[in-house]
């Protein structure tokens, strides 16, 4: 796996941290002097998970984190492992169970990244793919729009989505892409099948050399000459349908 830097800051977002995955945390910082009865719960589960605690002034917050509405806490990740495409496909991956996969092209807007890490975690997505480059990374501002859910699905980094798609193929998924174009409604799609979704970018969509590559295209349909919906909705829609789906024929 590879590796990035992750500091997450606030008292909500570090608590959800203590509470999901403790063992990625190796250290709090504390303002010095901050109102011992707001962190309360911060200091129990970090004594709880024997998790150094350190007060320090707000300068070296600012240091870590930059200017931010810190809150005075600032936790210090282990680095958020990236999954190599073949490492997960091997490790994590069953064909015959029908997974699905959330491919995302060149979404740059961390807040969105943040809550469409938090939709996978909550409908059961099994993996997301992000491509390396013009791609938001999961830094501190997707972790706390996560609400600390990042990294509770496998992320996959690739050099190349097109290539990935080939290769997904390859081993059964059936790729499906997200354009307002497109014939038939994101409810009208049948997913009994190995799935990936390809959401688009901010404004521009899906690329055309990607949409080529998709096996089936749906839309969310529009009313009252709306153009599109964020990208993080269009995902949460998506997701849900399939685990509606799912569900249904289980």
């Amino acid at each position: 796996m590879n590796d990035t830097e992750l500091y997450i800051f606030g008292r909500h977002p570090v608590e959800e941290a203590l509470l999901r995955n403790p063992a990625k945390i190796n250290k709090i910082f504390i303002r010095e002097y901050i109102n011992a009865q707001s962190i309360k719960n911060i200091q129990r589960l970090s004594s709880e998970n024997r998790i150094p605690v350190v007060h320090v002034p707000g300068r070296k917050l600012y240091e870590l984190v930059g200017k931010v509405n810190d809150q005075g806490v600032v936790a210090q990740m282990s680095p958020v492992a990236y999954y190599d495409l073949d490492e997960w496909l091997i490790e994590k991956c069953n064909i015959d169970e029908q997974p699905t996969l959330l491919l995302l092209d060149e979404i740059e807007d961390p807040h969105n990244l943040g809550a469409i890490l938090r939709t996978v975690a909550a409908s059961g997505i099994d993996a997301v793919i992000l491509p390396k480059h013009r791609q938001a990374p999961v830094n501190a501002t997707v972790f706390k729009t996560s609400a600390g859910t990042a990294g509770l699905v496998p992320i996959i980094r690739v050099t190349n989505l097109n290539q990935t798609i080939l290769q997904l193929k390859g081993v059964g998924f059936w790729i499906v892409g997200m354009d307002q174009n497109a014939p038939k409604s994101y409810w009208e799609q049948d997913y009994d099948m190995a799935l990936a979704v390809v959401i688009g970018s901010e404004g521009k969509g899906i690329r055309k050399k990607t949409l080529e590559h998709c096996d089936f295209l749906i839309n969310i349909p529009m009313a009252n000459e709306v153009e599109s919906l964020n990208a993080s909705v269009s995902a949460a829609l998506v997701c849900y349908e399939i685990k509606r789906f799912k569900s249904k024929n289980d």
